[in-house]
């Protein structure tokens, strides 16, 4: 009674290939066949998800790379007086409360950019998900966050 779903995105670098994978018993995925249409993954894609598979190292060196700017950017958050709490992550986001997420997320749309509000999520009461970017990506944020009045 398990399905792990995973993407190519962040770790592989080919998120533009908008695959998703699901891995579970043979049973659940039997089940999941019969709901999805026969020919959902065209050719292009099979081709460049494989081509892209077999680049084990870019995605180690990508995986690295991630993580790094991921830890640095928790340290920028941590010093910035909107923040409230980061919650520990395994992924390539974030989930940080704010003193008012609906103000910062405001702000933030406002200046190009993108998050996810999850302040209407169970337990999540002002929390925004912020997605790991590069380090210029990351550097706008937490400028604009410092900048937040």
């Amino acid at each position: 009674n398990l399905v792990v779903l995973n993407t190519l995105s962040k770790a592989w670098g080919m998120a533009s290939l908008r695959l998703g994978m699901a891995f579970g018993s043979v049973e659940l995925i039997a089940i999941l066949n019969k709901i999805k249409p026969p020919y959902n993954i065209n050719g292009y894609t099979q081709k460049m998800a494989i081509e892209g598979l077999m680049q084990s190292e870019k995605k180690d060196n990508l995986v690295k790379e991630l993580n790094e700017l991921k830890v640095k950017l928790v340290a920028t958050l941590n010093e910035i007086p909107v923040v409230v709490k980061i919650f520990p992550s395994d992924t390539n986001f974030l989930l940080v409360r704010f003193v008012d997420s609906s103000l910062v997320f405001k702000y933030l749309i406002e200046n190009k950019v993108i998050c996810r509000d999850r302040s209407n999520e169970v337990n999540c009461e002002n929390c925004i998900r912020i997605t790991v970017g590069t380090q210029t990506e990351n550097n706008r944020l937490t400028d604009l966050l410092l900048s937040f009045k």
